[in-house]
């Protein structure tokens, strides 16, 4: 099965009050267990890619081909999006050019009416070729690949003005932050949501950052609009939890425990574990 926009999915995701993860990918090892995941729990999936993980497997057209490739010789049948995470303009549009079929660009850093500028060109440019755009208004905390934010909450009156562009789904921030979230955290601003949703009229809205916040604000950030739900942070920790378990056991010194294959096998299959985990915890199981 070919790569598919992100509309379609996040549009019946929205309709059906259940969201699409998007869990990012740095290697083949993650996006194989990833698309396992997605298939064995009949669920669609978007395989994001931020500009570093993109320039740390060798730039984005060796990821649109491994992931193309990997799809079809794993018999993947669900719906698989492949999206830039936080790109810039010219990252946006080289993703465009080497054959993703989903793009955020993200000009929140940018004063408002140059973000809608950029935004607008880059919305015009990717829908030409049926691929799919995210855009972004206040900024979404911590710092991820470099990209730091602030986690400034968004104005409902910038995102109408954003959403009216045509994008395909939003990032607003709400509270939310990439990383770790900190004890004394607040948690999301349920109030903005419910006004964002009411100004944008029904668009698609994407929570990011959402490794660690608990599964009853998911499930209200659901009912108010939240259709993609991005995953990372976590999928490294299980990642890193598991290595370090089979290190210290000492396995990789019995027999060939040191072969690559053996060696990232448990992170592999925690990761495997967790993205099936949020799967079915974002209701998207059995939606395909």
């Amino acid at each position: 099965m070919a790569l598919v926009s992100a509309k379609e999915m996040l549009e019946k995701a929205h309709a059906g009050h259940y969201a699409v993860g998007q869990f990012n990918i740095n290697n083949l090892e993650w996006t194989k267990m990833i698309l396992l995941a997605a298939q064995e729990t009949n669920s669609p999936v978007i395989l994001g890619v931020s500009e570093g993980a993109g320039k740390y497997m060798t730039g984005y057209k060796t990821v649109a081909d491994m992931v193309k490739a990997m799809i079809d010789e794993m018999g993947i049948t669900v719906p698989v999006a492949l999206h830039l995470d936080h790109g810039s303009y010219e990252g946006a549009k080289k993703c465009i050019e080497a054959g993703f079929s989903s793009v955020m660009f993200d000009g929140s850093h940018y004063p408002f009416e140059e973000n809608v500028e950029k935004s607008k060109e880059i919305i015009a440019l990717a829908h030409s070729q049926g691929i799919s755009v995210e855009c972004e208004v206040g900024a979404i905390g911590g710092e991820e690949d470099g990209v730091i934010g602030g986690g400034e909450v968004a104005d409902p009156e910038e995102c109408a003005k954003i959403a009216a562009l045509g994008v395909d789904m939003l990032a607003a921030g709400i509270g939310n932050i990439h990383g770790k979230y900190p004890e004394n955290w607040k948690g999301l601003n349920f109030d903005v949501l419910a006004e964002i949703q009411a100004k944008t009229n029904g668009k698609p809205l994407v929570l990011h950052g959402g490794s660690g916040i608990p599964t009853d604000m998911i499930k209200k950030a659901i009912s108010l609009g939240v259709s993609k739900i991005n995953v990372n942070t976590e999928c490294q920790l299980v990642f890193a939890d598991a290595t370090r378990k089979y290190i210290e056991a000492g396995k990789d010194l019995e027999g060939k425990g040191f072969d690559p294959r053996k060696l990232l096998a448990p992170g592999c299959n925690a990761i495997k574990e967790l993205v099936i985990d949020k799967i079915k915890e974002f209701g998207s199981d059995n939606q395909a």
